[in-house]
């Protein structure tokens, strides 16, 4: 196992179990506020400082990355942690019991080691750089899906762009005639392990915080999925639109999405 994973496996872990331990007490949270649709509680800022402090006793010289500095992907620094303690908070604030902790590790701007950690299934997606995806030490793969025909999508609204709103419907209109249902849990990162396990063929989400979505391009990648952004290319780190499925999904949805292009990058 790659030693990086290892710290990053315990510090998901570890956030996770604080995360749980809170669930069920709603009263012991402290809500605030950052921004018109941004909320955060005193669990997932604890939850953060857990897996600060874990990855530091191992790797003290090593930046980390998380919400409030998530601008700084694209500093010189040869090793770089982006870490989302709690993906999605809104969800957890109101007991909807879908959320997760997603860790990745970038070297010289190539993301090598990713977790996602779903607590409350206690279900570990894992992927190092060229040593394929895993859910609980079993190998991964997306689906084999030819076309859109009978096809989930994973996708969630723009709410923190929402002047985007009516491009992203005009692109679910007219997904919407092509696949048999979408899915829109509000958490990306297990969105996109959910297509690197197959349990959803593909995925598309549009102005997208780097922090929301990289720990969960990896696993797509290592499962023989593809990510690009709304051209096809590999921008969507600085751009955060973003599309992942096998080859097939991802040309349909390009094919989809063409002629909102010049509206959303």
């Amino acid at each position: 196992m790659h030693p990086m994973l290892n710290i990053a496996i315990r510090s998901a872990r570890m956030a996770g179990n604080l995360i749980i331990k809170n669930y069920d007490f709603p009263n012991a949270r402290t809500i605030t506020q950052a921004g018109k649709y941004n909320f955060g509680t005193n669990i997932d800022r604890n939850a953060e400082c857990l897996i600060i402090d874990t990855i530091h006793k191992s790797y003290p010289h090593h930046i980390i990355i998380n919400a409030e500095s998530s601008n700084s992907l694209s500093i010189d620094h040869d090793i770089q942690w982006i870490i989302n303690p709690l993906d999605c908070n809104t969800n957890f604030i109101k007991n909807f019991p879908h959320f997760s902790v997603s860790i990745a590790v970038r070297i010289k701007d190539r993301t090598e080691v990713a977790v996602v950690y779903d607590p409350m299934r206690n279900e570990l997606f894992t992927a190092t750089r060229g040593q394929g995806a895993q859910l609980n030490g079993y190998r991964l793969r997306c689906t084999m899906s030819k076309d859109l025909d009978n096809t989930i999508l994973a996708t969630s609204y723009p709410y923190t762009a929402r002047k985007k709103a009516i491009i992203y419907f005009s692109i679910l209109s007219k997904l919407l005639t092509k696949c048999t249902d979408f899915r829109c849990t509000g958490v990306t990162s297990l969105d996109l392990a959910y297509v690197a396990a197959g349990r959803v063929d593909g995925l598309f989400e549009i102005c997208l915080k780097s922090w929301k979505f990289i720990g969960g391009e990896l696993l797509v990648r290592e499962a023989g999925g593809l990510v690009t952004d709304f051209l096809g290319d590999h921008n969507y780190l600085k751009l955060g639109n973003i599309i992942a499925g096998n080859p097939r999904i991802v040309k349909a949805i390009l094919a989809n999405v063409r002629n909102e292009i010049h509206e959303v990058i």
